[in-house]
C-alpha cells in the first residue's frame, strides 16, 4: 500500500493522508541504501530531498533521530533518496545549505532551531527551493519558509477556540518574561483580535517567587474582590405562639418587656468576587509553576469560575499537576502516533522523540509530491492538507502551518484525557 493516499472522506473535504501501518520500514528502495537503511543514496546527483540538521554537537540527539524517522518516511521502493547534512559541520548552516542546493535538491527539510531557520531561509528563498523548517517560532515563517515545529501560537488559538465553545469571553495570561512567555502572550493577543474580542491582560514575571505573587495579584484584582466585613446573620429564636413564623423584628420582645434570649448571630465568611477574566493563559513549568499554582489558590482562581489553559509542554509530567484539576492544554493525540513510534521503534530499538515526527511527515510529503510529479507550492499548500503521525496539519501560503490538536484536560488525582477530540475535518479554520 502506498504511504500516501488520497480521497479519504473525512465529512466536508477529501484530504491526502500520511498513512503509518501501511509500511514496516524494511522495504527496499529504488536506490542504493547507507547503513543498512533504505532511501539514502551515497551517489553524487541521485539526491532529491535535502535534510539539513545538527548531526554533531549539543543538538545531535535530536538530529540523529530527525534523520532515522526521514529515512523511515523514505523507506518504501519508489522513494526519492535523503541528501542530509550537518548544521555542525565546517560552514555550519549556511554551508549546509549550499551544498544541498549545489546537489540540485528539490526541496529543503530543516533546520532545527530559529537561528539556524533565519540563516537558511535566505538561501533557500532565493534559489527558488521551498523549505519546511524544524522550529516551534512562528515569526520565521514567510512564503517558501514553513514552520513546521508545534508553535504556540496554535496551541493558543486551540485553547481559545474552545474556551469560547463554553461560553467564556474574557482572556488574560499571566506568563513567564522569556521569550516563551512573549511567543504565548502574541498569539492570545491575536487569536483574541481575530476572534473579536477585547483585548486580553497579559502579565509578565519574573522567576521571584515575590514578583509572581505581586504580579499575579494584580492581574486578579483580589483586592479589590475582597468584602469589605464580612456577613453577620442574625440569629433568632424561632417559630412561637406569639411570633408562629419567626419573622418578628429583633426588638420586638424587648418592647414588650421581656428579654430576647438565644444564640450569638452567626459570622458567615462573605463570598468573593470572581476575577475580572473567564479564561487564563499560563506557560510555566518546575518551581516557577508550583509557585503559581500557590498564587492561584490566595488569590482564589480555581476552575470553578476560570478555565485555566496551558502549554503542550504540561504533557510530559500532567500526573502531578492534580492541583490543578479542570485545566487544560492543547497537544496532538497520542493516539495519532502510535504506529509511526511501533515502526520507528521496531527498525531502530528506540522510541523516536516528539520531534522526530516533523521529520517523519516532512520527509513522507515531500517524497509523496516528488512521486507525484514534483514539489510546487501550489500542492504544499492544497486547501484539504495532509494527515501526519501528530494529526491533520496544513501549509498555508504565508509559511504559518495550521494543526488540529487535542484538549487535554487535568484531572483531579493528576494525570490528563482529551476532552475535546482533535478535529478530523480536513477543512480545519486557519490558525
Amino acid at each position: 500500500m502506498s504511504r500516501l493516499r488520497k480521497g479519504v472522506s473525512t465529512g466536508l473535504a477529501a484530504g491526502t493522508f500520511l498513512t503509518l501501518a501501511a509500511c514496516s520500514g524494511g522495504g527496499s528502495s529504488s536506490v542504493p541504501g547507507v547503513g543498512g537503511i533504505p532511501g539514502v543514496s551515497a551517489g553524487p546527483g541521485a539526491h532529491d530531498v535535502g535534510l539539513i540538521l545538527p548531526l554533531t554537537g549539543r543538538n545531535a540527539s535530536y538530529g540523529t533521530r530527525m534523520r532515522d524517522a526521514a529515512k523511515l518516511a523514505l523507506a518504501a521502493k519508489g522513494s526519492p533518496a535523503l541528501d542530509v547534512h550537518d548544521t555542525n559541520g565546517p560552514g555550519g548552516t549556511e554551508q549546509a545549505v549550499r551544498d544541498a542546493l549545489a546537489r540540485g535538491d528539490a526541496i529543503l527539510l530543516g533546520p532545527l532551531t530559529a537561528t539556524e531557520t533565519a540563516a537558511a531561509a535566505p538561501l533557500a528563498v532565493n534559489a527558488g527551493k521551498p523549505e519546511l523548517a524544524f522550529t516551534s517560532d512562528s515569526t520565521q515563517a514567510r512564503p517558501g519558509v514553513w514552520v513546521m515545529g508545534l508553535t504556540p501560537e496554535q496551541q493558543v488559538r486551540r485553547m481559545l477556540d474552545a474556551a469560547r465553545a463554553t461560553g467564556r469571553k474574557t482572556f488574560a495570561a499571566f506568563l513567564p518574561d522569556n521569550a516563551f512567555g512573549h511567543a504565548m502572550g502574541d498569539g492570545l493577543a491575536r487569536a483574541c483580535r481575530d476572534a473579536g474580542l477585547r483585548d486580553p491582560q497579559i502579565v509578565f514575571h519574573t522567576m521571584d517567587a515575590q514578583n509572581i505573587e505581586d504580579g499575579l495579584k494584580s492581574l486578579s484584582a483580589i483586592d479589590a474582590r475582597q468584602p469589605a466585613a464580612p456577613v453577620v446573620a442574625e440569629a433568632s429564636s424561632g417559630p412561637s405562639a406569639i411570633d408562629p413564623t419567626g419573622e418578628t423584628a429583633p426588638d420586638s420582645a424587648s418592647s414588650s418587656g421581656t428579654a430576647a434570649a438565644g444564640p450569638a448571630p452567626a459570622v458567615q465568611p462573605a463570598p468573593i468576587a470572581p476575577p475580572p477574566f473567564d479564561a487564563l493563559v499560563l506557560a510555566d513549568t518546575g518551581l516557577e509553576l508550583g509557585r503559581i499554582i500557590t498564587a492561584l489558590q490566595a488569590d482564589h482562581i480555581d476552575s470553578s469560575q476560570v478555565q485555566i489553559m496551558g502549554p503542550a509542554l504540561w504533557k510530559a509530567f500532567d500526573g502531578k499537576l492534580g492541583a490543578l484539576h479542570g485545566a487544560w492544554y492543547a497537544a496532538p493525540d497520542a493516539h495519532d502516533r502510535l504506529g509511526y513510534v511501533a515502526q520507528y521503534r521496531a527498525l531502530y530499538k528506540q522510541a523516536p522523540s516528539p520531534v522526530s515526527d516533523f521529520a517523519y511527515d516532512a520527509a513522507a510529503l515531500a517524497g509523496s509530491l516528488i512521486r507525484q510529479g514534483g514539489v510546487t507550492v501550489d500542492a504544499l499548500t492544497r486547501p484539504d492538507g495532509y494527515m501526519g503521525v501528530d494529526g491533520l496539519f496544513r501549509l498555508r501560503p504565508d509559511g504559518h502551518v495550521t494543526r488540529a490538536l487535542a484538549i487535554y484536560q487535568i484531572q483531579r488525582g493528576g494525570g490528563a484525557r482529551i476532552v475535546v477530540p482533535a478535529s478530523r475535518d480536513v477543512a480545519i479554520r486557519p490558525s
